[in-house]
């Protein structure tokens, strides 16, 4: 079994700046993929970022490019979400998911609110 547990999420005015954080842990050996959803009230759960095993792949949502950044300590199995300049309709759940042979698994999320 996999667990992920988010942290960094809480209010921030337009155009600041928050860290997400997600740590994996349990059965996690070997290769995995980890990444970012999020959800807004009343719509989908859509991709932000995800990034390969050893990091050097990264994929954005067209939306959040170049101003958000992905990255990962294997050390620690944690992922980060560092996000800039953002948007009151980023106002979402965030969710950290990571994918190992097959299997999904999502962390509970954390809620971020871009509000002025």
């Amino acid at each position: 079994q996999v667990q992920l547990v988010e942290s960094g999420g809480g209010l921030v005015q337009p155009g600041g700046s928050l860290t997400l954080s997600c740590a994996a842990s349990g059965n996690i050996f070997g290769f995995y993929i980890m990444g970012w959803y999020r959800q807004a009230p009343g719509k989908q759960r859509d991709l932000v970022a995800g990034i390969s095993s050893g990091g050097g792949m990264t994929n954005y949502a067209d939306s959040v490019k170049g101003r958000f950044t992905i990255s990962r300590d294997n050390t620690n199995n944690t992922v980060y979400l560092q996000m800039n300049s953002l948007k009151p309709e980023e106002t979402a759940v965030y969710y950290c998911y990571l994918d190992r042979y097959g299997a999904r698994y999502w962390g509970q999320g954390t809620q971020v609110i871009v509000s002025s």
